[in-house]
């Protein structure tokens, strides 16, 4: 039995059961769309491996693309089509993962909420500038589907816990301040791909680099914690340090949103000395901090020596990865609105990250009006 199933799997073929192992439920049928984005690397073979889905499709044209997958992941090759189109045409995908670049998510969104495809994930950010992103959001809304976006703090089990603390038990008073730090060495310094790098350094389609790559973290987590609510203003300052690395885009960038009662910082970054993605929240009685996916440190009052640092345990559920998120949205079980992969709380990232590029571009201080503007 165990020599069958290592064959189906190296022919592509499933080999879970016909029904998910948690509760007699058909897995989620879904398709990988691109195989540019470098993150696919960790999520295809998740889903590969998931009895909540099923992967039915990939589309990549790429062909060097495709033969390098298929050796990596041993694929059946009639599991790859050359379009999005072809796959429709001949499969039935309840739902997309898009690994395309930022610039591709418009076009392909258009595509599938025309056709009624229930859910499409995307990398992080939503898109390119606030017009994609409110082109998208359209075309969803007529469509009747979801869109979601992944970003991989979504699921550090001490991301979760630090908004228990500080919003549902109020652990350190009204928010006064954020600070986020993401970012790396560089894309080019850490071995990004060709076919990564291509696209991820070009101002059309990545909407620019550090800024966007690393700044829409920072805007998803304070959008999030701030339960939905707009800046008022936004500034930003972005700078070139590599321009022989990377001529064409930023590599550094600091914005700073302003809220009534709270600022938040973001520090986004291709200029780390080490990979990083943390964030400290301060209150008005206190601070949590998020060193790393799986540890906080908590100060409740005023006295340093009484900080706690606690080791969270790893998320189940939904909200425990993408792929088992994707599935229960699809099945009705989970309805994204006001969460971190959220389409709501991720057209206010859009419009922080629109803001910030427009200041960054003009050293001025951008006010956000006081309502976002409605969809057409």
């Amino acid at each position: 039995m165990k020599n069958l199933l290592l064959a189906l799997c190296f022919l592509g073929l499933t080999a879970r059961p016909a029904f998910s192992e948690g509760g007699g439920k058909p897995p989620v049928r879904i398709a990988v769309i691109g195989l540019v984005h470098t993150h696919v690397r960790g999520f295809l073979p998740q889903a590969l491996t998931n009895a909540e889905v099923q992967v039915v499709g990939i589309v990549e044209p790429d062909q060097a693309l495709v033969a390098q997958a298929v050796q990596r992941w041993q694929l059946n090759t009639n599991l790859f089509y050359a379009s999005l189109e072809e796959l429709l045409a001949k499969t039935n995908v309840q739902a997309v993962a898009l690994f395309t670049s930022t610039f591709d998510h418009a076009r392909l969104v258009g595509t599938c909420a025309k056709r009624g495809i229930k859910t499409v994930m995307m990398e992080k950010p939503l898109a390119v500038n606030m017009e994609h992103a409110r082109a998208m959001a359209a075309a969803a809304k007529n469509g009747g589907i979801h869109l979601l976006v992944n970003y991989e703090t979504t699921w550090y089990p001490a991301t979760q816990e630090a908004y228990k603390l500080v919003c549902d038990e109020h652990a350190i008073g009204d928010l006064r301040k954020f600070v986020v730090h993401d970012g790396h060495q560089g894309p080019k310094e850490i071995g990004c791909p060709p076919e990564f790098l291509k696209w991820l350094t070009d101002p059309v389609l990545d909407g620019g680099g550090a800024l966007p790559d690393f700044g829409c973290y920072g805007a998803d987590l304070m959008t999030w914690l701030m339960h939905g609510q707009r800046p008022t203003s936004v500034f930003a300052v972005t700078q070139h340090i590599k321009p022989d690395m990377y001529p064409k885009v930023d590599d550094e960038a600091t914005i700073v949103v302003t809220y009534p009662k709270a600022q938040g910082i973001i520090q986004a970054s291709w200029n780390w000395p080490y990979n990083r993605k943390d964030m400290e929240i301060y209150g008005q009685t206190g601070y949590v901090l998020v060193p790393r996916r799986d540890l906080l440190r908590v100060l409740e009052g005023d006295q340093l020596e009484k900080e706690t640092q606690t080791t969270v345990a790893p998320l189940s559920g939904p909200q425990s990865d993408p792929i088992s998120y994707l599935a229960a949205v699809v099945r009705g079980e989970v309805q994204p609105s006001g969460d971190l992969s959220s389409l709501d709380v991720n057209m206010t990232v859009m419009e922080i990250l629109d803001a910030a590029r427009e200041s960054a571009a003009t050293g001025k201080r951008i006010d956000l009006p006081a309502h976002a503007r409605p969809l057409p």
